[in-house]
């Protein structure tokens, strides 16, 4: 079921804008990165909805990483990106923000963010020693693979992402393969989340690679493993396990690196943007729950983020009313 409401909301927002117009004027058109994910694409009509109520113009225009990336720094437009993973590019990030052209609005725009290695609850709840990715290690019983139930299933990165090849470097610096493990190609993204769903939903285990915030870790309660050791540094990382086990040699174990996650806004935004914006975005960090719980909304209802923007703003009063001051969440409050 796909819901129908957003126009009203946003439409009546646009109404108690009205009231508004010199603030309107002052702030002028702003532009937001509506990007190809749920998660961001939920955050920019969230970040919509709140600056119009400051009294903007906003227009969300497509985006996905690098192209926004890009053309933010480039041209300073969009004015905002309100969810951009940094770690590919993070120097080119460091120097236009060094530089001036953009700026880092949050550093931290969800909490509990990341990638990882994760298990399901069920399988800590009946086995509580496996506190660590050694001691997973040393169960391969546990985790049966289906073609070769003698050897443990390791789910990671479908062929083509960048995490198959960093996958396939921790798989061989664990010694996963002479403790008894196979490393499974899921084939897809939809190959991946069904094997969780298939175990999960069979009472069976599952062990492997995923990320955070998703409907997947959201829906099912996923528990991420403990590394047990820290991460290795950047020549183990960025030289050798980001290049796959073929090119990389002699793999650390390793946590895996931490996520570099911001919220990016131009110029524009930074020193012409109302009063309240930046703010708003300093105080804007979702907790990981809460975002995870919007990403199964959107899922089971096929929601847009627009869709799932007047979800949360209806349900989650308790939390966006802290980012923003009593006048902004009494406009969005009244064009609900």
């Amino acid at each position: 079921m796909k819901i129908k409401f957003t126009t009203k909301l946003f439409g009546a927002i646009a109404g108690a804008l009205l009231l508004s117009t010199s603030a309107n004027a002052a702030c002028g058109k702003i532009t937001i990165a509506d990007m190809n994910w749920s998660s961001a694409s939920l955050m920019a009509n969230v970040d919509k909805a709140m600056l119009e109520a400051m009294g903007c113009e906003v227009e969300l225009v497509a985006g996905s990483t690098m192209p926004t990336f890009t053309s933010m720094n480039e041209t300073g437009s969009p004015d905002v990106a309100p969810e951009i993973w940094a770690n590919a590019f993070k120097d080119l990030v460091a120097s236009a923000t060094d530089a001036g052209r953009l700026h880092v609005a949050n550093p931290e725009p969800m909490s509990g963010l990341g990638e990882g290695w994760w298990v399901l609850p069920a399988t800590l709840d009946a086995h509580p020693e496996l506190t660590s990715v050694e001691a997973i290690l040393a169960r391969p019983d546990l985790f049966p693979d289906n073609e070769d139930p003698s050897k443990g299933a390791f789910h990671g990165c479908p062929s083509g992402w960048s995490c198959q090849l960093i996958n396939q470097s921790l798989f061989k610096a664990w010694d996963m393969e002479a403790k008894g493990w196979k490393l499974v190609d899921p084939g897809s993204n939809a190959g991946l989340d069904g094997s969780i769903a298939k175990a999960a939903e069979s009472g069976g285990n599952w062990f492997g690679y995923y990320w955070n915030p998703t409907a997947i870790i959201g829906k099912y309660d996923m528990q991420q493993v403990e590394w047990g050791v820290p991460w290795a540094g950047d020549d183990n990382w960025h030289n050798c396990i980001a290049l796959g086990a073929d090119n990389c040699s002699d793999p650390k174990p390793s946590a895996w690196v931490n996520s570099v996650v911001i919220a990016l806004v131009s110029d524009n935004m930074f020193y012409n943007g109302p009063k309240e914006a930046m703010g708003y975005f300093k105080a804007r960090t979702w907790p990981g729950t809460v975002m995870n719980e919007m990403l199964v909304w959107m899922q089971d209802t096929g929601g847009t983020g627009a869709d799932a923007t007047v979800e949360f703003l209806t349900n989650h009063g308790d939390l966006w009313k802290t980012w923003v001051s009593a006048d902004v969440a009494a406009t969005v409050e009244a064009s609900l």
